[in-house]
């Protein structure tokens, strides 16, 4: 089998090459170097290994165990976490089987006033109360074994977002790393690090906010893409010659917090900003990714914590927003 690249992977799979190249950064895909060839290829081993890793996460298995599975040559492991995924799986199963059987007696109990002047009286109701406050809010997920076009409708429906949270980014001075070539978020990023670090930028600026976005974005003829990091600092600070001082306008952005590694949810946040009935996306600054932003959350605990233990876990997506204008 010949070597594939990194675009013709993210293409075959309908993956991105920034996902791709977050598991490779934890540890769960291998790629190799050719000889007098620049970029990353993927053999026919790799290609298995992904196929594997898209599958179990289409059956929602996180990463971290998804990396145990993958690492288990005796797959003892493997039982183990299939049986916790598959508990947790009865626990909601039984959650939904309550749920449908206190909606069937509200509706019995509707019925009979048909229609007229019905109250919310069986709200009262002690046992049925007790019953109702003993769920949990969690997200419930139902799956039984189905073909895989089924699992990926599945997946589908369970990506839909509903966390999404409008805000206002205020104005800030900005330090940036930006590098175009292999790997730029860690060339971007281990440089923006190494300033905040050296300086401990976390003490001098408790509220410092990090952003990314690639820049230029990936293209399907080009294997080499960009990527930029900001930090706010202070208005006055002066920043050494690799980084460049530039000033973040703010804004109105619609965020959607995700795991590090989920970047497949970009598609369908933008179709919810797309599919909005107050809000429609205003493209602007940076133009890496049409003025779209990845925020790193909690970034003081993380500055503030050793290099070599701490890591962002969580990502906010940001979509620069507006509100529409309505037509007369």
């Amino acid at each position: 089998m010949e070597l594939m690249t990194i675009s013709e992977l993210s293409k075959g799979f309908n993956i991105t090459t920034r996902t791709l190249r977050y598991y490779e950064q934890i540890g769960i895909l291998k790629s190799k170097k050719k000889e007098d060839y620049a970029y990353r290829v993927y053999d026919e081993d790799a290609l298995i290994r992904l196929q594997q890793i898209i599958i179990l996460r289409k059956l929602r298995i996180p990463l971290k165990q998804i990396g145990v599975i993958l690492g288990d040559a005796e797959q003892n492991r493997m039982v183990e976490i299939f049986q916790e995924n598959l508990m947790s799986l009865d626990h909601e199963i039984t959650a939904l089987s309550t749920i449908r059987s206190v909606l069937q007696r509200f509706v019995s109990y509707l019925n009979n006033y048909n229609g007229v002047n019905a109250k919310l009286n069986f709200l009262d109701d002690n046992e049925i109360m007790q019953v109702v406050e003993s769920l949990s809010l969690s997200k419930i997920k139902f799956k039984e074994e189905r073909p895989m076009e089924e699992l990926n409708k599945a997946n589908e429906i369970l990506d839909n977002l509903k966390d999404v949270r409008i805000l206002y980014l205020p104005p800030a001075t900005v330090a940036s790393s930006h590098y175009i070539g292999d790997n730029p978020e860690e060339v971007a990023g281990g440089e923006l690090d190494d300033f905040i670090r050296s300086i401990k930028l976390q003490q001098l600026k408790p509220d410092l906010r990090v952003y990314g976005f690639n820049n230029p974005c990936p293209r399907e003829e080009c294997e080499t893409y960009g990527y930029e990091f900001w930090v706010t600092i202070p208005e006055d600070m002066k920043v050494p010659e690799s980084l460049q001082k530039k000033y973040f306008e703010g804004g109105l952005y619609a965020a959607h917090c995700i795991k590090m590694g989920d970047f497949h949810e970009w598609q369908a946040f933008y179709q919810w900003i797309c599919n909005h009935d107050l809000y429609e996306f205003d493209e602007r600054e940076p133009l890496g990714m049409n003025g779209t932003l990845e925020e790193h959350l909690n970034a003081f605990t993380y500055y503030q914590s050793c290099k070599e233990k701490s890591k962002f876990e969580q990502i906010d997506l940001l979509i620069p927003i507006r509100l529409k204008t309505k037509i007369l």
